[in-house]
């Protein structure tokens, strides 16, 4: 178990192979006795779970929480060695106090995950520094700044007094995260050249228009926060006193942590190289191994992945040329990728009618996607989706598309956002399968329904295993359409380019980590083997180099999933039923794909018996 709550910036994490599982059966115990060790067990893994809810301000905001409302989670480099410690405790305790044979079937697992994820927690500590806490994907200096206006809410004057309390702490994160960039450079960990230039010009984004510049434009949190505001029943004076505060905290507190941030960023970028995979980190081919088999969950290594992307592309290429000679397209498939990139028909102006009539579609394919669940599930979520514009300060340099989770209480939906920076990035034909994988069926529904579970503990709702997680999106493309989505051929092409994109993951991740491609070989085979735009292209390369090995996880996953279901169709024959194999999936929370398997593989023997 992953017991540490990361801050929302550090979403997805590890856990894998799991230990053999042994039998309640195999002893003599009452079923009285498997509920009380059962009941004893869930008990302590939900107080160890609360223990690391009060450590995080942070997590408490997500949980949809106001218990230290105004403060920041620690980000300094001592909390790595803090929380080691608090792991191999965790771990000592499960191993000496706990039989697993005592246990009912869902606490077994839980115990299983919660031990393998000490394990690897303890075994990754010494890999605790790399990573680039600061890049155009996923860096602090976006993320703190997103969480104020995504995750803080105003309901109350206190709410707002907060809100100013938060203002007034980001010099002491920012302090902490420059700290931890020095030690991470005397540790050969510096990201490189391309990066700077993103992250700085995000960082200054921040304090841009009032109330750091006389411009007529106002600043984003300044924006944020007075917009908020407006819910409260306040007078005016109580509404001017409280912007006037706010107003000191951005033009002191921000500008300072975040022109301190600035200074690190320059500095360090004199010293950055073009070197860009992990293979240059000190033992960097170690460290590479080791983050594939965590984001995979499997023993696959980078040569074995590297080989099925170049499988998956080939096949894929077949069904695309299938689908161009339908439309009646004369000329090689390169040539269609242009035609699909370049033709008028498939993109919005980038325009903010243009950006308004996207999401407000997206919005609709989500809304009918809901109307035809019950033939493809028996759990749905109770959690609402929205679809949001990526915020100005960062679509820049953000990723194409993202989903942030729901609160658990309630009190804030899920989340689809598109990046809708560059419109030419984002063709009309790709958007049903997008707007899937982002919502529903995908991120939403396996991330809402593992919230709402009640008979896993808390922990096991809020683990991530990116091959599953990532993999269910993946899979959430595909099966819209063997119900009857994607009619049009051109949608159908765009689920393909979907697929082909997290198939070219495969051979380009590998490619620049363990083969030592440089950025511009990367960037040349997604242009020669996609459709997709240039700026996508160059994008989704910079995103292999700053998160190692994370991109991998999609098509690994949905290759999994995609194999279970046929096999267990294979089986069962006629006895098949879809919902009943999606409610196996989903309804135990994210796991490794070993253990998925397990659970598919005693769903079909249960239904054969």
């Amino acid at each position: 178990m992953k017991f540490r709550i990361k801050s929302i910036l550090l979403l997805l994490s590890i856990l894998v192979m799991v230990s053999c599982k042994e039998d309640a059966s195999d002893k003599d115990i009452t079923d009285s006795e498997i509920e009380k060790s059962s009941a004893e067990l869930n008990a302590y893994f939900d107080a160890e779970f609360e223990k690391d809810v009060a450590d995080s301000p942070m997590m408490q905001t997500m949980l949809g929480r106001k218990t230290d409302y105004g403060k920041w989670d620690d980000f300094s480099s001592q909390k790595y060695t803090d929380d080691l410690e608090k792991a191999k405790k965790r771990l000592e305790y499960l191993e000496k106090n706990v039989d697993q044979v005592s246990l009912d079937k869902s606490t077994q697992l839980s115990y299983r995950l919660a031990k393998q994820g000490l394990k690897e927690e303890i075994a990754d500590y010494d890999y605790r520094f790399y990573n680039y806490p600061i890049n155009q994907m996923h860096g602090y200096h976006s993320e703190i700044p997103a969480f104020l206006i995504n995750m803080h809410r105003i309901d109350s004057l206190a709410d707002a007094e907060a809100y100013i309390e938060r203002l007034n702490g980001i010099p002491k994160v920012m302090e902490q995260i420059v700290e931890g960039l020095k030690v991470r450079e005397q540790n050969g960990i510096v990201p490189p050249k391309f990066v700077f230039e993103k992250v700085i010009e995000d960082s200054r984004n921040v304090i841009e228009g009032k109330p750091f510049t006389n411009s007529k434009e106002v600043s984003t949190l300044l924006e944020d926060f007075k917009s908020k505001l407006k819910n409260l029943e306040l007078t005016e004076k109580e509404q001017l006193t409280l912007i006037n505060k706010a107003e000191n905290a951005l033009n002191t507190s921000v500008r300072k942590g975040y022109e301190n941030l600035i200074a690190k960023l320059e500095d360090q970028q004199q010293r950055a190289t073009t070197d860009h995979g992990a293979w240059k980190f000190p033992k960097g081919e170690d460290y590479y191994n080791n983050r594939l088999k965590r984001i995979t969950t499997t023993s696959l290594t980078a040569n074995e992945i590297h080989e099925i992307g170049l499988s998956e592309v080939s096949r894929i290429h077949g069904e695309m040329e299938e689908i161009m000679k339908a439309t009646g397209f004369k000329g090689s498939l390169q040539d269609f990728f242009e035609f699909m990139r370049t033709d008028k028909q498939f993109y919005y102006p980038n325009t903010a009618e243009g950006k308004k009539r996207y999401l407000a579609e997206a919005t609709s394919l989500i809304n009918n996607m809901k109307g035809e669940l019950n033939e493809l599930f028996i759990t749905k979520p109770k959690a609402d989706i929205v679809v949001k514009a990526v915020e100005a300060f960062r679509e820049k340099s953000a990723g194409k598309a993202f989903y942030q989770q729901p609160a658990i209480d309630g009190s804030r939906p899920g989340t689809y956002y598109a990046n809708l920076y560059d419109m030419s990035a984002m063709p009309t034909y790709q958007m049903e399968a997008l707007a899937f994988h982002e919502g529903i069926p995908g991120h939403h529904m396996q991330i809402a329904i593992a919230q709402e579970l009640d008979s896993i503990p808390m922990f096991r709702k809020f683990s991530s295993y990116t091959a599953y997680t990532e993999g269910w999106g993946l899979y959430s493309e595909l099966i819209p359409k063997e119900i009857g989505f994607y009619k049009d051929p051109y949608s159908d092409f765009g689920r393909l380019a979907m697929e082909l994109w997290r198939s070219c993951r495969l051979v380009v991740d590998t490619g620049i980590h363990a083969k030592k491609w440089t950025r511009e070989e990367g960037i040349a085979y997604y242009k020669e083997n996609t459709p997709n735009a240039e700026s996508d292209c160059v994008k989704m390369v910079e995103r292999h180099i700053v998160m190692p090995g994370q991109a991998t996880a999609y098509k690994i996953g949905m290759n999994k999933i995609v194999e279970l279901r046929e096999e267990a169709k294979v089986q069962l024959g006629e006895d098949f039923d879809i919902r009943e194999f999606h409610d196996v999936v989903l309804t135990n929370g994210a796991v490794p794909l070993n253990v998925l398997e397990e659970m598919v593989q005693e769903w079909v023997k249960s239904k054969k018996a």
